[in-house]
Parts: C-alpha cells; sequence; structure tokens
C-alpha cells in the first residue's frame, strides 16, 4: 500500500509496471481496485498509477471535498508529488470529468485524456442517480438485475458518507460540452452500449465537427467496460496512446480480431 500526504490528507494509491507513466481515476462507485485487470495488462509496457480519490477507497475520508475542483487540484497534486509533469489520464464515470476539465485547464499537464462512461450534461445520467441517497441505496442502481464485481462490490463500505450522492450531483451540475472545446488534447470517450447508468445515446454528440474528440461505442459493454471486456478496452486503450493526431484518432477503431482473440 502507498501513500501520499496533500493538504495534510492521506491520498492512497497503487502503481504496476515500468515505462511511461498513466495515470488512471476510479468513478463515482469504486476506487482503485477495479482498474487492476487493465493496469495488469499494460504493465510489460505502461507505469501505471492508480489513485483513490478523497472520500474513496482507502484515501482520507475526513476532507469532505467532493467537487470538481478539488477533486482536479487533488489530481494535478498527485501528478507533482510522483514526479509526473505530463501524461495520458484514464477516468471513469466522476474520473471522466476530472480528466477531461483538468487537460483543458492544464494542457501541459496531459497529453491526452480517455474519458470512460463521460456524463456531457445532467441529461446525461440516470435520473435515478440524481437523488440524495445513502451510499448503498445508489450503488445498488449501478447494478441492473446483475452481480456486482468483487472489486467494485468491496470498495462500497470504504467510501465516506454520502460521497457518491454528492460527487454525482457535483457532475450534474456542469456542461462539459463548453469543456470539450478547450481541450487541444487527444480525447478520446468510450462508452458501454449496454450502460443504463451512463446513457451511450450522447456518443453522438462527439460527433461534431467543432470537438477535437471521439466517441467509441463498446458493444455487449455495460458501465464497466474495463472489467466487462478487459481485454478489448486494454487494446482500444493501447492503440489509443500511439495517437497523436487528430487523423489518427479519426481513425481509430474496434477492429474485428479484437473480437475473435477476446471470446
Amino acid at each position: 500500500m502507498s501513500g501520499v500526504l496533500i493538504d495534510g490528507s492521506l491520498i492512497h494509491y497503487e502503481t504496476f509496471g515500468r515505462g511511461k507513466p498513466i495515470v488512471l481515476i476510479h468513478g463515482w462507485l469504486g476506487s482503485w481496485r477495479y482498474w487492476v485487470p487493465v493496469m495488469d495488462e499494460l504493465a510489460a509496457d505502461y507505469r501505471t498509477y492508480a489513485l483513490d480519490l478523497w472520500g474513496f477507497g482507502d484515501s482520507d475520508k475526513g476532507k469532505e471535498a467532493y467537487d470538481i475542483d478539488a477533486y482536479v487540484d487533488l489530481v494535478i497534486a498527485f501528478m507533482d508529488e510522483l514526479g509526473i509533469f505530463r501524461a495520458p489520464l484514464v477516468g471513469h464515470t466522476l474520473g471522466a470529468a476530472i480528466a477531461t476539465i483538468l487537460a483543458a485547464r492544464q494542457p501541459a499537464r496531459v497529453s491526452k485524456v480517455m474519458a470512460v462512461c463521460l456524463p456531457l450534461t445532467a441529461d446525461g445520467i440516470n435520473r435515478k442517480l440524481l437523488s440524495a441517497g445513502p451510499n448503498d441505496a445508489l450503488a445498488r442502481l449501478f447494478w441492473h438485475r446483475r452481480r456486482p464485481y468483487p472489486e467494485i462490490e468491496m470498495s462500497v463500505p470504504k467510501m465516506a458518507k454520502n460521497a457518491i450522492a454528492l460527487s454525482i450531483q457535483a457532475v450534474a451540475r456542469l456542461d462539459l460540452r463548453d469543456v470539450l472545446d478547450a481541450v487541444d488534447a487527444p480525447l478520446l470517450t468510450v462508452y458501454g452500449a449496454k450502460d443504463h447508468v451512463i446513457p451511450p445515446a450522447q456518443a453522438k454528440e462527439l460527433e461534431r465537427d467543432h470537438y477535437a474528440a471521439r466517441a467509441i461505442v463498446l458493444p455487449g459493454a455495460q458501465h464497466f467496460p474495463m472489467l466487462d471486456q478487459t481485454a478489448k478496452f486494454t487494446r482500444l486503450l493501447r492503440d489509443f496512446m500511439d495517437v497523436e493526431t487528430p487523423e489518427e484518432l479519426k481513425a481509430l477503431s474496434i477492429k474485428k480480431e479484437w473480437r475473435r482473440r477476446t471470446r
């Protein structure tokens, strides 16, 4: 277990592999743990860092700073502490919003962003999640008639009181379409075709020419594509790490051989 002190509060993180850094930021339901399969897949070529945000996992629960600005500052401070000046960011829901905003505000620090299940507006979030409620009640809404992954189920009891509700409401107050125009780095959004939490239909918004971004919908994936389809997700992430130009981003796609190899 590794940790750093930021503003006097402990931030827990774990790191795998060696090579160029990638920073992974979890979402509303979970902690660093649900990135483990992806981190394992990338370990031979990249050094991945996954942190627990304030209020989640094994990080400090007393901060009660669940607004997006505080989390953006936290990730910047985390990178500073680890000596990471510039890196790709991979974020999921809450983490996707944090990564996208950080890229817009601090372009020198972010080389590219993979924003997984990015809610562009409050309309892009399941309405049932927008009402305040305890962590346990809201957590059940993420599972739509299926058994939760152990990596996520074990994280729910560790969350600070109302951490899910408050961080969801913080994102719901944003209109990330405005932020997208300010992001110059390659930005790939990834949605699960069967996600009932963040509707994949909003991927169509990313097809507009004025965004330097791209959206890909993973067939069959639900709200946690990094766990639903780990091999396919990681292959897409690897290909995205090689993207340097808008033309390469536009050409990025799910390849047929990925389907054959991940059955």
